[in-house]
């Protein structure tokens, strides 16, 4: 008999929770606790999973490759992330999706924002004491002094000190992915009681709610992937559309299997074989980016965040708007490539927002159609940061791409 994939099970549960919620309505609140409890579980390890996640990423980097090649390729993830979250942010301002829902209680801002000037802001991303940090969730210095930690271990690769620490760090990383895995076995039931509780008092309400979701997502990323293939191919100067279409195979697995770390041999082979972007580009860049560059989960995390706040009533200031796109660029720094993985960046996104956790599980039922056009975008734009930086270092072979020939 076919195993039935986690992901399906959180669709037939959502779906159930709103079918109890129409039927029971407001008697439906009698089990949001175990929805509450999913929601502590997936909180539970969200600072290990932040610190493991990118300490790895950086500190599994060669240090001679954290010099020109490195530091352009991680500027350029962070800037077109940015750019991304910005995307979904102005999109969700733009079309509303949460807005119009009646029955639920508001929820307010529960978020802190440094008072006085840019610079007490700054100043506030640096830890003065990183286990008072991690105590008391602030994730953004944890992130800080995680990125330290993992350019020393780099600094360190070569030492029996620095491998003995880095392969503790990624054991650790094991254990805490094996948590979050049996976490999400949990999750059908979690999201069961929680959208079955709103449902209760929201109604039908819901259902458009989550169609409006989806469809700001779908515009947002299909938006921003043809801008910056349009971008790209004026600086490399390469067409475009044959720039996609020699994407095909890596577009196929993407959409398929809605895993970027499935798609990533044929990403490369895609990269190397068929746009004539060089072994030593693809192959820093690509696996790189798939750790550390997800426009797709950053415009899925900015549009969640507006869309929750929206859907509970939750006033925003500007201020808070524009930290919304920074902490939805932040949070994709800790891509776990697990089941489940992008409402656990949701969570850390939500977290740092300060909104309710509960949109986590409303959005649950439709992330699996989420993740098709999120995983396409992630692992296109990965390839067009490689153009880019294959541009700049002189290595695209352009008979390569001018080339008919299709390697199978």
């Amino acid at each position: 008999m076919k195993k039935i994939k986690l992901s399906t099970w959180m669709i037939v549960a959502s779906f159930a929770g709103i079918a109890a919620g129409l039927v029971f309505g407001p008697s439906m609140a009698n089990v949001k606790f175990l929805g509450e409890i999913f929601l502590r579980l997936m909180q539970m390890s969200v600072i290990f999973l932040v610190m493991g996640a990118i300490t790895e990423a950086i500190g599994g980097l060669d240090i001679k490759d954290i010099g020109k090649l490195g530091g352009q390729t991680i500027g350029l993830f962070i800037v077109s992330t940015l750019f991304a979250s910005f995307v979904g942010v102005a999109l969700a301002l733009l079309i509303q999706p949460g807005v119009g829902i009646t029955g639920v209680t508001g929820a307010a801002f529960e978020g802190t924002l440094p008072t006085g000037n840019p610079l007490d802001l700054l100043i506030g991303f640096f830890p003065k004491n990183v286990v008072e940090a991690m105590a008391t969730g602030q994730i953004l210095q944890v992130i800080v002094f995680s990125v330290f930690f993992g350019l020393s271990l780099s600094f360190l690769s070569n030492t029996d000190s620095g491998k003995a620490i880095y392969n503790w760090v990624k054991n650790i990383n094991t254990v805490i992915l094996q948590i979050v895995k049996l976490v999400m076995y949990y999750a059908p039931i979690g999201i069961f009681a929680l959208v079955g509780s709103i449902t209760g008092t929201a109604g039908t309400s819901v259902i458009m709610a989550l169609g409006k979701f989806l469809i700001t997502l779908t515009v947002g990323c299909l938006a921003l992937l043809v801008l910056l293939l349009i971008i790209v191919g004026a600086y490399a100067k390469m067409n475009p559309i044959r720039i996609f279409a020699k994407l095909k195979n890596t577009i196929i697995v993407s959409i398929t299997t809605t895993s970027s770390a499935v798609s990533l041999p044929v990403q490369m082979e895609d990269s190397e074989l068929r746009l004539g972007i060089s072994k030593r580009v693809s192959r820093l860049v690509n696996p790189l980016g798939m750790n550390l560059c997800s426009h797709g989960l950053a415009i899925t995390v900015a549009i969640g965040c507006i869309f929750v706040a929206e859907f509970y009533g939750t006033p925003l200031s500007f201020n808070n708007i524009m930290m919304i796109g920074v902490y939805s660029t932040i949070a994709t720094f800790a891509n776990l490539a697990v089941p489940g993985g992008a409402l656990v960046t949701m969570a850390i996104g939500f977290s740092m927002a300060g909104l309710p956790l509960e949109g986590v599980a409303i959005i649950a039922g439709v992330d699996w159609f989420a993740g098709i056009i999120r995983t396409l975008l992630n692992v296109v734009d990965d390839v067009l940061i490689a153009l880019i930086v294959a541009k700049n270092e002189n290595e695209i072979d352009y008979e390569v791409f001018n080339s008919n020939n299709v390697v199978e």
